[in-house]
């Protein structure tokens, strides 16, 4: 099996929560599926969330329907590597002025934005091979072309890809070790007895509940939990692969 693996990076990022839309704006720790899905979108020049509303920012028909990039790509399997210690990227929260007319109602319409940004973020990214899109996304992003520029979250925040190569990628069978991507919770359990840690080690774990699926209808994020960690990691019936000397799981 071959995988596509580059280097996603930028100054800042910012990737929203949509549980809070007051006072501050949050952000998810790390990139997740849907928001890599709407950059390879970006970069293959398909149709985002506003080609289904109307002017009035109403959808056109209610119905069963997702928007065309996620559509096209969402049997893309990606693999996330952070390239952050312990997998926590630093955030700072921001805080500017939003002065275009249609802002605020607020005397002067002026809307103070404040929102957490994450700070030199830093991926590896790895795509498998498996699909017609990702063959086609390889080939763009070998050739250094995209339809539109691809954001980290949002147009505040360019995207740097680098590094783009391709990789062999072969699944591991033994079952269990550890996993150098963020991987979900489910798919895979800690083993903390004594047989497999070492006192030399710095063991560390990451947690945090990311977008990984739209639904169908409201096209809200189905949330699942995912893990980051150098435990050792056991694992039934998955599938794990070994790029560059490093167990990875595709979802």
């Amino acid at each position: 099996m071959k995988a596509m693996c580059f280097k996603l990076s930028g100054r800042t990022a910012f990737f929203k929560k949509p549980e809070v839309n007051s006072y501050v704006y949050f952000t998810y720790g790390n990139i997740h599926k849907i928001a890599l899905l709407g950059i390879f979108g970006a970069i293959l020049g398909y149709g985002g969330h506003t080609q289904k509303f109307n002017q009035t920012g109403r959808p056109k028909q209610l119905k069963e329907d997702f928007p065309e990039f996620y559509e096209k790509l969402k049997q893309i399997r990606v693999s996330i590597i952070p390239e952050a210690e312990s997998g926590f990227i630093r955030k700072k929260i921001q805080v500017f002025n939003n002065s275009v007319g249609y802002a605020s109602g607020e005397q002067g319409g002026n809307l103070i934005v404040k929102e957490q940004w994450l700070e030199e973020p830093l991926w590896n990214i790895c795509v498998l091979l498996d699909c017609e899109e990702a063959i086609k996304l390889c080939e763009a992003l070998q050739e250094k072309r995209c339809v539109y520029i691809p954001y980290l979250g949002k147009n505040d925040h360019f995207a740097d890809i680098s590094d783009v190569c391709v990789e062999n990628a072969e699944e591991v069978k033994c079952g269990k070790g550890k996993i150098s991507s963020l991987f979900p919770k489910e798919k895979g359990t800690l083993q903390t007895g004594n047989d497999f840690w070492e006192e030399e080690d710095i063991t560390f774990k990451y947690e945090e509940k990311l977008p990984a699926q739209l639904d169908a209808w409201t096209n809200n994020y189905i949330l699942h939990s995912f893990i980051y960690t150098d435990a050792v990691v056991s694992w039934e019936n998955q599938e794990v692969y070994c790029i560059n000397q490093k167990n990875v799981m595709f979802y």
